[in-house]
């Protein structure tokens, strides 16, 4: 039968139920990554991880300024330990790239005049980096 000469079943016979029984749900089962890793596959562990930390971040664009770096990272002041490089520092500018890309002349232009306002600026590109710089 085509789909045009389909008969109306009743509820659940066309899953192999019983007359009145609830038809299965669809087991829905996560895609295994079989593609090379993306810019935006760091970028949702990225949300992930500061999420899981306690933070808020957000996602960043400049209008009229090229060169911004894409997330703001802001993590509450209990997760800095004494000696943590980045400690006292609630936020961070984070540059995503994809594995092995390196930041554009004009994002780094963009970072050093950041850098210079006293602004803690990071280029990650794995997923690993993330870890790093949350450690």
């Amino acid at each position: 039968m085509t789909k045009r000469e389909t008969k109306a079943m009743p509820f659940g016979l066309e899953f192999g139920c019983t007359p009145g029984a609830i038809p299965p749900r669809p087991v829905l089962k996560r895609a295994i990554l079989k593609r090379p890793l993306r810019e935006s596959d760091i970028e949702k562990y990225l949300v992930k991880r500061v999420k899981e930390l306690g933070g808020e971040c957000r996602k960043i664009q400049f209008i009229g300024r090229p060169g911004a770096p894409d997330r703001l990272v802001m993590l509450p002041e209990e997760y800095f330990p004494v000696r943590h490089m980045l400690r006292h520092a609630l936020t961070l500018w984070v540059e995503l790239k994809a594995p092995g890309k390196k930041a554009e002349p004009h994002q780094l232009r963009e970072h050093a005049r950041m850098r210079k306002m006293g602004q803690r600026v990071v280029v990650i590109d794995s997923l690993a980096g993330v870890d790093e710089v949350l450690a």
